[in-house]
């Protein structure tokens, strides 16, 4: 087969984004923008049903495909109505992202300190509202014959030092485990984990400046801090015909900060 371009390009399938419609300037706003401009139609989906009503009415003025769903991924009713909504409004589903999480949420208590609460509803929100965002959509993605479910985890998980990171790393087991079970029914499973990037999430746990950012400066090779449509040639390939031999991935979108070997 030759390469071409148009192998990026996504018309004709149906993606679900979680989380894509919270926090203003938000990665799940830039993805769910980035896969309707490559000819997807999009469910933008999230727990803040003003926020993806704005997303999706910003796909479609811009010429795009969307509705938006308020869900709360940890409601299994409610999830299931997200899958339904996509099916009726579009046929089916052929992409699931999993990107709504709890981070700022969770980020400065040490883990021992957490409340047990607050501990739980991060790892049912982090981990099992994407499993249960998988195992509604998993009908539909099958059908679609090259369904792809990309989750989100974090530079944060590697190594993980925080809750927030052991809720990446149960994703990091998460994507390998479904990409071994899902393989052989046609669906690729991967995730995405960005750096520091300037989301308005983002920028509430990043300091302009300090003892950190001095530090993060000497140890990332290329540049610090990025923008969330910096993560989207990412999904684009994991989504689309270019990235079809790919599964059980973890593509670091983060300036160096995690090199592998």
């Amino acid at each position: 087969m030759t390469f071409s371009i148009d192998q990026f390009r996504l018309d004709g399938k149906v993606a679900i984004v979680t989380g894509a419609g919270g926090r203003g300037n938000n990665i799940g706003r830039a993805y769910a923008t980035g896969l309707a401009a490559a000819g997807a139609a999009v469910v933008v989906a999230d727990i803040n049903g003003e926020g993806a009503t704005l997303v999706a009415d910003e796909i479609v003025a811009a010429g795009g495909k969307a509705i938006a769903v308020q869900v709360d991924i940890t409601d299994i009713p409610a999830v299931d109505a997200m899958v339904a909504a996509a099916q009726a409004a579009f046929g089916g589903v052929d992409i699931l992202v999993n990107n709504a999480a709890l981070m700022v949420e969770s980020v400065g208590t040490p883990l021992l300190a957490m409340p047990v609460d607050a501990w739980r509803r991060l790892i049912e929100v982090n981990v099992q509202g994407a499993v249960n965002c998988c195992r509604a959509a998993l009908p539909l993605l099958e059908r679609s014959g090259n369904g792809r479910i990309v989750n989100q985890l974090s530079a944060g998980a590697f190594p993980a030092q925080t809750a927030y990171g052991v809720s990446k790393v149960a994703m990091l087991g998460l994507t390998t485990t479904l990409a071994t079970e899902l393989g052989p029914r046609g669906i690729a499973v991967n995730a995405i984990a960005p750096g520091m990037t300037q989301s308005d999430a983002g920028k509430m746990l990043t300091p302009e400046e300090g003892p950190l950012v001095d530090m993060m400066k000497m140890r990332i090779p290329l540049r610090m801090k990025g923008q969330p449509d910096e993560l989207v040639g990412a999904l684009l390939l994991l989504c689309s015909s270019a990235g079809g031999w790919i599964t059980g991935q973890t593509i670091n979108v983060d300036g160096g900060w995690v090199l592998r070997n």
